[in-house]
């Protein structure tokens, strides 16, 4: 009798398990094929799909609606469609004016609220059911200057002026050369135009130098290391590393001999190895499962939809793509955090390194 009370007791808790553990999860992006956005978000919802197979395959009960919300959306109107109000997380919007109606309900039920790309306004320090996982230009650049600051202090900085009038690297350098000035720590700039003789006065010669150019554009990155490879040719004891931007990721694959040359550190919230088995067995699931290859950018959407999947889905610290790191704002949701440094080191090595 009493072990077919345990067995009895075993099922129900067996039962009441599954039914806790069932998760319904809702996406409001623009799910369509009329422009780019549409076209990115489609492919960012398939990397979800991936994401949500592989986890019913381990046992998850996990139940996917997506609804199309376009720019001209009323998301109201989303919103007061079945199904909306069992979610326990909402992956939404794409546009800024979307964020307070979609947010004002999630809040009011309790629904996790996934903004996953970039948006306008602070929506996230008032509402607690709000996940921003895009970082702006601003902390970026706020953050790498703290990693300048903390891991190269070593260093001699230079930083070349690539007369870029299109530039919006001057938060970066600006803010770097005053924190630099606040620390004692002398830095010399000169300029792409210059003479090879006075461009080599700029370096040192006791110190290792860290360069650091004021634009992110391939041509004047081209430009810095050809100045580089003859000053570093004609001053064989000049020790050279570079501090780039994420852009720079976009030409990693022309420039990575050079990039590994000149010890190059690019900052970035997402690194996509195409070379790891784990990203090509990705690639050919997204094949199979959507006739098709994924969309050639950085940072690859199906991608980016899989790793948040897996995160919020499943409380997985493993990335393929993207890593996340959520840091609670003072009165309201989470702000993501993540940053790493993607090191191309002399001997050809690749190494991303997580802060």
């Amino acid at each position: 009798m009493a072990r077919k009370i345990l067995y009895i007791l075993a099922i129900m808790c067996f039962t009441l398990n599954a039914v806790q553990a069932q998760i319904n999860v809702g996406v409001m992006l623009p799910l369509h094929d009329n422009d780019g956005d549409g076209r990115r978000m489609t492919e960012y919802y398939r990397g979800i799909l991936l994401a949500v197979k592989e986890l019913k395959a381990e046992g998850k009960n996990i139940n996917v609606r997506a609804w199309n919300v376009p720019i001209d959306a009323d998301p109201r109107t989303t919103l007061l469609q079945d199904g909306t109000t069992d979610c326990q997380i909402i992956f939404a919007p794409l546009y800024t004016k979307q964020v307070k109606v979609i947010g004002d309900f999630c809040r009011a039920y309790n629904v996790k609220m996934v903004i996953p790309f970039s948006i306008n306004g602070n929506d996230v320090d008032k509402n607690p059911s709000i996940y921003q996982v895009y970082m702006s230009p601003d902390e970026m650049y706020a953050t790498s200057i703290q990693r300048v600051a903390e891991n190269f202090r070593d260093f001699h900085p230079v930083f070349i002026d690539c007369n870029d009038t299109t530039s919006r690297k001057g938060a970066f350098t600006f803010g770097l050369r005053k924190i630099l000035e606040k620390n004692g720590v002398e830095y010399n700039i000169t300029n792409l135009r210059s003479s090879d003789e006075m461009f080599a006065k700029a370096f040192s010669l006791n110190q290792p130098n860290l360069v650091i150019l004021n634009t992110g554009r391939s041509p004047e990155l081209r430009a810095a290391m050809d100045k580089l490879d003859y000053l570093t040719r004609n001053n064989q004891g000049v020790r050279i590393s570079m501090f780039g931007y994420t852009e720079w990721l976009m030409y990693a694959k022309f420039y990575k001999d050079r990039l590994a040359k000149y010890d190059t550190y690019i900052p970035t919230n997402f690194y996509y190895n195409e070379q790891s088995e784990k990203t090509k067995l990705f690639e050919q699931r997204y094949r199979w499962a959507f006739h098709q290859d994924m969309m050639n950018a950085l940072p690859h959407f199906a991608a980016t939809g899989y790793d948040h999947a897996m995160y919020f889905l499943a409380d997985r610290q493993t990335w393929m793509q993207t890593p996340l790191k959520f840091v609670k704002t003072s009165s309201g949701g989470y702000r993501n955090k993540a940053y790493m440094l993607i090191h191309y080191k002399t001997d050809g090595g690749i190494d991303a390194l997580q802060y």
